[in-house]
């Protein structure tokens, strides 16, 4: 089994950056890929970026050009910088490994960004 713990959200201005951290522990080798997702208040969760196992990246286009994902295998360890954010992008984000079986998420860390 794989466990996530995610780290770096807070308050911000518009037009600030932030850079989250999500941290695996467990059966890290079983991990394909990993994700991130946000969700705001009354909204469905979707998807922000994407990184696998290569090196590959993908990127929601609400994203794009603005945030970055990144990976320290060493560390066990995916990154989201985020720049020049917007108050659309407040909502809570959720890291999440692509496994053999179900996927696995983290409890999620909230960014709220101001006006």
């Amino acid at each position: 089994q794989v466990q996530l713990v995610e780290s770096g959200g807070g308050l911000v201005q518009a037009g600030g950056s932030l850079r989250l951290s999500c941290v695996a522990s467990g059966s890290t080798s079983s991990i394909n890929a990993m994700g991130w997702y946000r969700q705001a208040p009354g909204e469905r969760r979707e998807f922000v970026a994407r990184i696998t196992d290569g090196g590959s990246t993908n990127y929601a286009d609400s994203v794009k050009g603005r945030f970055t994902i990144s990976r320290d295998n060493a560390k066990n360890t995916v990154y989201l910088q985020m720049n020049r954010l917007k108050p659309e992008d407040t909502a809570v984000y959720y890291c999440k490994a692509t496994v053999p079986g179900p996927d696995t998420w983290g409890q999620g860390t909230q960014v709220t960004v101001s006006s």
